[in-house]
């Protein structure tokens, strides 16, 4: 439980780690928990599992094995076709598990997810049937960080595809940072049927909210305004106010980092205009939020204004955003910027670069949108800098946290 951030964004945190230490947690509390990984547990930075159980194992143990018995509960098996119906087969009995897998894998099991939606919205119609436990899915390794596989390693498809699938059944789920992990991570424990795929960095972030914000932003919508990065309250300044700026809004780790970022950068450079942020935890179908507590209308209007121009960063495509939003208002409002199938084995400052998803990137859009040429040129000139730097020394100019 994290109380107050004195100065947020200044400390950064692995969400990986921290979602490794409350798997660890709920393995030694709970003896019947089951934890499904191909073999990335501890590349992913999951590994504190292995001090409350072992890998599954039936076969005769050599002395050079890594920790294995047959009483493991960490099934770690090259296949999530056959981990994910492992897992089902396991929440069939009531009891709780989750599977995490390399962001670009998980597709490979698309089909298997839809078959089981389905599952759950016919046995709703059986009267005697109790619900069980959710489909929990970890997203680590994710298409933003990829230093060293490259572009076969690189998509958010399994975002997109769950967000298209209507029945109120599916949470795609965008922890900020380690704190919402750990709020996100609650969610999914106590969610029964459903689909939740949580989508998380391994590497540190920058921790920008407390633990009563991330539980706020679950139970009022999955979304939130960060006062810390807005210029105004949104309840109490005057609609004319609130509307001669520019909302910024993210989903993702990575994402919100670089709109923060961009933010700051506007403010430095004198952008001359308020600037707010809309920090946004859970998607589900058509809507923010999760499928059982989507955001108001009303509340939407509060937050993002009616006629700001809106400049969106997402984790996954942009235009799976920009679906979403335009539910809420006119979609010539916003400028939704994302993963656009753009990779390589690249810097990551690079990679965000190539996607138009870096923070210079968003800036950009609001200096466009200004006319203002001094900070066009300046932005541009600094983003070519670091890309001829990072192709001779393979790493980039600009720092990756601030």
């Amino acid at each position: 439980m994290i109380e107050s951030i004195e100065r947020p964004g200044r400390e950064a945190f692995s969400p990986a780690e921290r979602i490794g230490e409350l798997l660890a947690a709920t393995l030694e509390k709970d003896p019947r928990f089951y934890f499904f990984s191909p073999d990335e547990t501890t590349s992913n930075r999951l590994d504190k599992v292995f001090e409350r159980s072992e890998r599954a194992w039936n076969l005769p143990i050599e002395k050079w094995d890594l920790p294995e018995s047959e009483r493991g509960r960490i099934v770690e098996l090259l296949s999530e076709n056959a981990l994910f119906a492992v897992m089902v087969g396991h929440l069939m009995n009531n009891e709780k598990a989750m599977m995490t897998s390399y962001e670009a894998f998980y597709p490979i099991i698309i089909s298997q997810i839809a078959q089981y939606v389905k599952f759950i919205r016919q046995s709703e119609a059986v009267a005697w049937r109790e619900k069980r436990p959710a489909v929990n899915l970890l997203s680590t390794s994710t298409c933003w960080r990829q230093d060293h596989n490259g572009f076969t390693h690189q998509s958010p498809l399994l975002i997109s595809s769950l967000l298209s699938i209507p029945g109120g059944k599916v949470n795609c789920l965008f922890p900020v940072d380690d704190v919402a992990a750990e709020s996100a991570f609650s969610f999914m424990m106590e969610s029964r049927d459903a689909v939740n795929l949580l989508t998380f960095d391994k590497n540190p972030e920058p921790r920008w909210i407390d633990s009563k914000h991330a539980d706020f932003q679950f139970e009022n919508g999955g979304a939130s305004v960060f006062g810390f990065a807005s210029d105004w309250n949104f309840r109490g300044d005057a609609e004319d106010i609130r509307e001669s700026g520019v909302a910024f809004t993210a989903a993702g780790d990575i994402a919100t980092r670089e709109a923060l970022y961009a933010m700051d950068i506007l403010r430095e450079d004198g952008v001359g205009v308020p600037l707010r942020f809309v920090g946004i935890s859970a998607l589900s179908y058509g809507a923010i939020g999760t499928h059982e507590k989507r955001l108001e209308q009303a509340v939407f209007e509060e937050y993002f204004g009616t006629k700001a121009p809106i400049v969106a960063n997402f984790h996954g495509y942009p235009e799976t955003f920009k679906d979403i939003l335009a539910n809420y208002t006119d979609r010539k409002r916003i400028r939704a910027h994302g993963y656009t199938e753009r990779g390589s084995t690249t810097t990551p400052f690079e990679m965000l670069s190539m996607n138009e998803a870096s923070r210079y990137h968003l800036a950009l859009e609001v200096a466009r949108m200004l006319h203002r040429e001094d900070m066009i040129e300046k932005y541009e000139k600094i983003l070519t800098g670091n890309a001829e730097y990072a192709r001779e020394y393979g790493e980039d100019k600009i720092a990756l946290l601030r």
